[in-house]
């Protein structure tokens, strides 16, 4: 599994290792350390983290570095492989602090790998500035290291109803008559975007008729879509991940659902856009971020600035994931929290880090005591039927009844 390393430099810069061991900085290069899924289940959203934070790292190194102490300093990233597995994030997670002598971590993909990866970071007082995990349960456990962009996941699907039920009452109808299937993986994360969706739910007293789990490969829901045929909900909301989402979106449109309104979370990293146009169409999909939100900073300008300059990088990215962007946004957080502190001390960083207040292309960014950003709502975008994504900003905007064309 060590094999599977790469670091990212932005440069043609080159770091030596001596004797098996990696400080936190060496020469003019700051390390931060990341054991993140390049294998595994989670692998597709693996990857579009590492990219954000390579193509932060890169433009931060372009533009002058982080400045300490009246030193510019490089940004480097070394990766292990964590394969989704949490034990092996864990393992990992010790070995870039103990062996490799890390001392600013970036965290893993997902609520399961950061769980896992957590207690590690906190029990050696290593600052950590994460970007995918949302699970509300990760802040309630006391951490003080751990630091968060991201909205938390009880806000995922839950709002869906809060549009819906404004549509469905600015057109004379009730909400309570409006009745809910939906499936969800049994982990942290989606379990918490479920939690927040009963809640939603009571309050407008719709009715739940489908509650199922799904399978822990992730590659079926069609027991879940067999009863959803039967039983004819208005509403379909699925929790999966990226894996999750692709596997929602095939059957969707293999079983023919005709849903008025169908949510999933993770559609841009499953690109169920461009695998699966005829299910996705109306299709609405949960977002950490859009890129036209009106906020900028130094380094990436414009949130439509950091999406174009990305695209042009990656033109393999027909939408861009927010996974992605909020990675870029962990690493911008990062060097503010280096200068602010101006120093390398650990404890210092954790102070700078606690007390950011700022604006980014993805937002903005401020903790809470817990360590979870307080200043940046969740967005939804629809898909059309030629594949764009737009922005809902009232429930004007959404197109209800959603209708496939199979």
């Amino acid at each position: 599994m060590y094999n599977k390393l790469s670091i990212a430099l932005g440069t043609a810069l080159a770091v030596g290792v001596a004797g098996g061991a990696m400080a936190k900085v060496e020469g003019d290069t700051i390390i931060l350390g990341s054991a993140i899924s390049l294998s595994g289940k989670y692998s597709t959203n693996g990857l579009h983290t590492q990219r954000g934070y390579d193509f932060a790292v890169d433009r931060i190194n372009e533009k002058g570095g982080v400045k300490v102490g009246g030193k510019s300093y490089k940004l480097a990233i070394k990766y292990y492989d964590d394969e989704s597995t949490p034990a092996r994030a864990t393992q990992l997670a010790e070995r870039l602090i103990q062996q490799d002598g890390v001392e600013f971590m970036l965290g893993p993909y997902g609520t399961g790998l950061t769980k896992a990866v957590a207690p590690v970071t906190e029990k050696f007082g290593v600052p950590m500035v994460e970007a995918e995990g949302a699970s509300r349960s990760l802040f309630t456990q006391g951490y003080k290291y751990m630091f968060a962009v991201l909205s938390t996941s009880e806000y995922y699907l839950a709002p869906v109803l809060d549009v819906v039920a404004q549509r469905a009452k600015s057109e004379g109808k009730d909400p309570a008559k409006m009745r809910i299937g939906m499936a969800f993986e049994n982990d942290g994360f989606s379990l918490d975007v479920r939690a927040g969706v009963l809640d939603v739910a009571k309050k407008y007293n719709m009715k739940i008729v489908i509650d199922d789990k799904l399978p822990a490969d992730l590659s079926d829901m069609s027991a879940t879509l067999t009863k959803f045929k039967a039983l004819k909900p208005d509403i379909l909301l699925v929790s999966g991940h990226s894996k999750g989402a692709a596997t929602a979106a095939r059957q969707i449109e293999e079983m023919k659902i005709q849903a008025p309104v169908v949510a999933i979370t993770h559609c841009e990293a499953a690109k169920v856009h461009e695998k699966f146009p005829k299910s996705a169409n109306g299709m609405m999909c949960p977002t950490q971020w859009l890129s036209n939100l009106p906020k900028k900073d130094a380094y990436f300008g414009t949130a439509s600035q950091w999406n174009e300059d990305f695209k042009k990088l990656h033109p393999s990215y027909s939408a861009v994931p927010y996974q992605t962007a909020q990675a870029s946004a962990a690493v911008l957080v990062f060097k503010d929290a280096f200068e602010r502190a101006n120093s390398f001390d650990q404890k210092q960083v954790r102070d700078a880090l606690a007390a950011t207040n700022m604006e980014t292309f993805y937002g903005d960014i401020k903790f809470a005591p817990e360590g979870n950003n307080i200043a940046k709502p969740m967005f939804y975008r629809q898909i059309g039927a030629d594949g764009s994504y737009k922005p809902i900003v009232s429930p004007a905007d959404m197109t209800f009844p959603r209708k496939a064309n199979y």
